[in-house]
């Protein structure tokens, strides 16, 4: 009777721990986010975005953070090693594919990405996964 009971607990915390096992698996195994693949949450300049988090950082967070946006302004800066363009000295925005040799300072352009966050000590707008869309 023991071995019988025996067996069916451990028949039951090996059900358990194999959900368990799949479960973890899944989690850390999904498919990442294909941001340019999704229609962008907002469309907004670099400068609106800027003065809403100038505003009121936490409500911008909320509303902005982890989603998928356009945005556009003017180049201020590129970084080819880094794959990195600042936007209106105020969004630095990581690109996922090499920076074209055609991107010039000055230069208006749009971008799509994933809104990561707002260094409000450096007040710089942060994404990253970006494409360029013009």
């Amino acid at each position: 009777m023991k071995s019988s009971v025996i067996k069916k607990v451990l028949l039951i915390l090996s059900f358990i721990a194999l959900v368990v096992f799949c479960f973890i698996n899944f989690y850390v195994y999904k498919d990442h986010r294909d941001i340019n693949s999704e229609s962008a949450s907002f469309t907004i300049s670099v400068t609106q975005l800027h003065d809403e988090f100038l505003k009121d950082a936490n409500a911008g967070t909320k509303k902005y953070a982890d989603k998928t946006i356009e945005t556009y302004g003017t180049i201020t800066s590129l970084d080819l090693e880094s794959n990195t363009i600042v936007l209106d000295e105020k969004l630095s925005a990581t690109m996922v594919d090499k920076i074209s040799g055609d991107l010039k300072v000055n230069q208006k352009i749009k971008i799509k990405g994933r809104f990561v966050g707002y260094d409000d000590l450096l007040e710089e707008l942060k994404m990253d996964q970006c494409k360029i869309l013009n």
